[in-house]
């Protein structure tokens, strides 16, 4: 989100200094998996709205950002597949089938939740996972993280109006005098975005007085990426929090775990052996798919699940810039330019959803 956020300040020319605890990025979550999964179509909400809309915007800001650098993200909406293994799970399908007919619609565009009775192609998923059916979405797409992380990267180190700080680890922060001692020098601002993933969490929970709950936590992840001769075309497959991705150069990433307790949050173990038990049960191509890389991060997650986004209350030079979780991918250009929004007290012409706001966040954690 971070980075993001310098790209759209560098877009404005707004003078920035981006400060790294490491090099420029190895805070992001750097993974393998790249989903840009849509929320279900019913029950429809401010919230659905503003992912919708970020999903749909998200193409046109990698467009942009690729022309820019030259470099590719590894973005396609490539879509979703999922298979419906009990007959009730077709009979609400069906149902929201109608649900994204009304509300996934960006301008002219439409987007779908097809109902089928069989896999749209032989041999990515076994039609026996899917006994009741399957649901083909048109919305969902795929990035590569490390891909999209670089073309960010290269973006900022070609920016006018950013200056990177890397290996400047915070020593103080002071958001009411407006200054901040990192990497041995003393940086002043007019605002702050703090956009230091779940280590966010800890900076803020010391400048809010009367938590009775941390704002947020760190969340492990695991996830592969095996080796296999797959179409990059081919939707993503979602089943029981398992996700099968299929990326460029034949390979296809299987993730992810949510660990809320964790010893080690970069080893990998038995659940991440799990999983790619499990996707090679029902994907035939990676049955005999060697593994080529192993991962595990954390990712940040507020204590309300919703990112975390907002002025802070007791702190009005502070602008929260974290949580995401597992959505950061697909809101994170979007948030980022709500954040720098905010900082400029100026309309992005759209509206974050009430459950975003850091102010909302403090309310749940302060009970």
């Amino acid at each position: 989100m971070g980075l993001w956020a310098a790209v759209h300040a560098e877009r404005r020319g707004i003078s920035t200094v981006l400060a790294d605890a490491g090099s420029l990025g190895a805070g992001a979550s750097g993974g393998l998996l790249g989903a840009l999964m849509p929320h279900m179509p019913d029950r429809w909400s401010q919230k659905k709205q503003f992912q919708f809309d970020a999903l749909v915007s998200l193409e046109a800001e990698i467009t942009a950002l690729e022309a820019a650098t030259g470099l590719s993200a590894g973005y396609s909406r490539s879509g979703r597949l999922i298979p419906l293994p009990k007959p009730h799970l077709n009979r609400i399908a069906r149902g929201h089938s109608e649900d994204a007919e009304r509300h996934w619609r960006a301008g002219e565009r439409r987007f779908h939740w097809h109902v089928l009775d069989r896999p749209l192609r032989e041999g990515w998923v076994e039609a026996s996972a899917g006994e009741s059916g399957f649901v083909h979405d048109t919305l969902a797409g795929r990035v590569a993280p490390r891909s999209l992380i670089a073309a960010l990267i290269a973006f900022l180190r070609r920016a006018k109006h950013v200056r990177i700080k890397e290996h400047a680890v915070i020593a103080d922060l002071d958001p009411d005098r407006g200054t901040a001692e990192m990497g041995g020098e003393t940086i002043t601002f007019g605002r702050c975005i703090l956009a230091a993933g779940h280590q966010s969490f800890l900076l803020l929970d010391g400048l809010t007085p009367g938590l009775k709950q941390p704002l947020g936590q760190p969340v492990k992840g695991q996830a592969a990426l095996l080796k296999a001769d797959v179409d990059p075309a081919l939707p993503t497959i979602f089943l029981d929090g398992l996700y099968v991705v299929a990326h460029e150069g034949g390979h296809a990433a299987i993730g992810s775990t949510s660990e809320n307790r964790f010893e080690d949050p970069f080893s990998t173990d038995a659940q991440l052996d799990a999983l790619i038990a499990a996707a090679r049960a029902i994907v035939p191509a990676l049955r005999d798919a060697p593994v080529v890389e192993r991962w595990a991060g954390l990712r940040p997650k507020a204590i309300d699940r919703d990112p975390m986004i907002g002025r802070h209350p007791d702190h009005p030079r502070l602008i929260a810039l974290t949580g995401g979780f597992k959505v950061s991918f697909g809101l994170a250009h979007r948030l980022a330019e709500a954040a720098i929004c905010i900082a400029g007290d100026t309309d992005c012409g759209f509206s974050l959803p009430e459950s975003f706001a850091i102010a909302s966040h403090i309310a749940v954690a302060s009970r």
